[in-house]
């Protein structure tokens, strides 16, 4: 029996092209998004099988888990849906600090306690979360998406040693600049006070520096993770993150902080 793969965020980005990966290579996939009546490329595909979600909604995560699994059994479950609030701490609402974590943190803590009973009945089953070098290492202007996915970060790993005697495996991927995606998902704020520093932040991540990775490497990255049986939980993946990453861990977090403040001083 071919395997099943559950996406959230499938509309775009990521999501979509992991969607379109996973089922050239002969998954059934269950896609989800906020619209999927607006979607017109994976509902032309026979394994493909699109549901909504919006994962800041609890009652939409319950009934639309339900549905997939009425389909037949889910084996991996990709927590893919979210963006980027950037900008000053001082300029966000509290509207936008609660849907930052409403959407990147909590949809990805409810989508998944929402599956685990099946998965441990079955005493099978693995959670692939799209975190990022942003939930490994910090940067200026983006408090509450480094925040949100730190948390997934600390949660994935504590998540990890819980779910283990059940035969249910977690995983990350760590993606650092994925073309489009903060164009088309990001939130941006702003306040006068800070305008310098968040353009040369803004500056250095628009740069085309020739290492920003595209959402179809990422797929890849995913697939290997849903079918490599180790038990890895990070996959540092693009170029960019995985220089970055190493040199954090070689020179030390305080060291790297410092690296950080200098590369944006004034």
């Amino acid at each position: 029996m071919n395997k099943t793969i559950f996406i959230t965020g499938a509309s775009s980005g990521i999501g979509k092209t992991t969607a379109k990966l996973f089922a050239a290579k002969g998954w059934n996939v269950i896609a989800t998004m906020r619209k999927p009546e607006n979607e017109t490329e994976l509902n032309l595909l026979d394994n493909v099988k699109l549901l909504p979600l919006d994962v800041t909604s609890v009652q939409q995560i319950q009934d639309t888990t339900q549905k997939a699994l009425a389909l037949g059994p889910v084996d991996v479950v990709f927590n893919n849906a979210g963006y980027a609030l950037l900008g000053p701490l001082e300029a966000a609402t509290d509207e936008q600090l609660v849907r930052q974590m409403e959407t990147n943190f909590l949809g990805v803590v409810r989508v998944t306690q929402a599956f685990i009973p099946s998965f441990r009945a079955r005493k099978a089953g693995l959670f692939i979360t799209t975190s990022s070098s942003a939930g490994l290492m910090a940067f200026p202007v983006s408090s509450m998406y480094d925040a949100s996915k730190w948390a997934l970060e600390g949660w994935s790993e504590s998540l990890s040693f819980e779910l283990r005697q059940f035969g249910i495996g977690i995983k990350n991927i760590e993606p650092g600049l994925v073309a489009t995606e903060i164009g088309d998902k990001g939130v941006i704020v702003s306040h006068p006070e800070y305008d310098e520093l968040a353009n040369k932040f803004f500056a250095a991540i628009s740069s085309p520096s020739g290492v920003v990775s595209t959402s179809e490497q990422i797929a890849e990255v995913v697939y290997e993770a849903a079918t490599d049986d180790t038990d890895t939980l990070r996959y540092v993946c693009g170029e960019d993150a995985k220089a970055l990453y190493a040199q954090r861990l070689t020179v030390g977090d305080e060291a790297f902080r410092k690296g950080v403040m200098q590369m944006f001083a004034g």
